[in-house]
């Protein structure tokens, strides 16, 4: 059993990924820092209250910036950063949030140096390679949350569409994280059967659309992004690794080569299991998928070189 799981950052998205983490119930401890002071303990002591009624005996602590606390985690959920408000950007957030997550990296790495980082802060492909660029770890050890949130909210558009349990979704989305990731109804299906047999295009079309704008869509309802979902694919994440389940999810992945792109964190399928990213699997794509992904890849690209051009890493 892994011993330890830090979430940095103790808002709503860390605080929920440490909830859904405890109550998997398969770590002895899951430690919540924030730099609030009392926040993280007072969040971490309210879910501590809750393993009675719920079950399990994963014990959660929280801390105010004492990374110390953290030493020897298996693996650490970096949610730190700004959250987007209405009308801002993934791209707004890139000055203060990179500062952000190099601190964080730093401070990880130092305490725990064969820690798994799983980055979920926003904008989040970019933020995933200034995690890689500062821990200079593996690349296969540093990746960030985003495909499983976004396939979660398509497969939960499509389960009301067909009137069926989400569970009877299978389905793949690629890309950068935002409003050119790309779905790929063609790899979607309901318990084996092709979602395009069951779905007619138009409205295949709207829940493609209504994907890419999930995010923008809670943040306008709500005045900002969005928790439970994110926060709980999180722990997905670290429940296939904790677990070696050689899970296949869409992870954003620095390429090296794969789909014939070279140093860009995207969003693809890969192998998740004790070791991380076990392995990056490379789908037959057609003309039209593969332009785009490539478009995606550029944007995503775009936002990379600010970041490189900002010399904050």
């Amino acid at each position: 059993m892994m011993n330890k799981v830090t979430v940095i950052g103790a808002g709503n998205v860390g605080a929920t990924c440490a909830n859904v983490l405890a109550n998997y119930d398969i770590i002895k401890e899951v430690v919540l820092l924030d730099i609030k002071e009392g926040i993280a303990e007072g969040k971490a002591l309210d879910i501590w209250q809750s393993a009675a009624v719920n079950q399990y005996s994963t014990r959660v602590t929280g801390v105010t910036n004492d990374y110390t606390k953290t030493a020897g985690s298996g693996i650490v959920v970096i949610t730190s950063g700004l959250p987007r408000k209405p009308g801002m950007s993934r791209d707004d957030l890139i000055s203060t949030n990179a500062k952000i997550v190099k601190e964080v990296t730093e401070n990880v790495v130092k305490h725990s140096p064969d820690a798994i980082i799983i980055v979920v802060s926003n904008p989040l492909d970019v933020m995933s390679y200034a995690a890689y660029k500062t821990a200079k770890l593996p690349a296969k050890k540093v990746f960030g949350m985003a495909g499983i949130l976004d396939t979660a909210r398509y497969k939960a558009f499509l389960a009301e569409e067909l009137n069926v349990s989400p569970l009877d979704i299978q389905a793949l989305l690629m890309g950068g994280h935002g409003d050119t990731m790309v779905p790929l109804p063609r790899y979607t299906t309901v318990s084996g059967i092709p979602v395009t047999e069951l779905v007619e295009k138009d409205k295949l079309d709207k829940i493609v659309t209504r994907t890419k704008n999930g995010g923008g869509e809670l943040v306008a309802l709500m005045g900002t992004s969005a928790w439970y979902a994110p926060g709980a694919a999180a722990a997905q994440m670290c429940k296939a690794i904790i677990n070696d389940e050689k899970r296949v999810f869409p992870v954003c992945s620095l390429m090296q080569g794969e789909y014939k792109m070279n140093d860009i964190y995207l969003g693809v399928p890969v192998i998740l299991g004790k070791s991380g990213i076990e392995k990056i699997i490379e789908i037959d794509m057609n003309e039209a998928e593969y332009q785009l992904l490539k478009d995606s890849a550029a944007a995503v690209k775009t936002v990379m070189n600010v970041l490189d051009d900002m010399k904050i890493i």
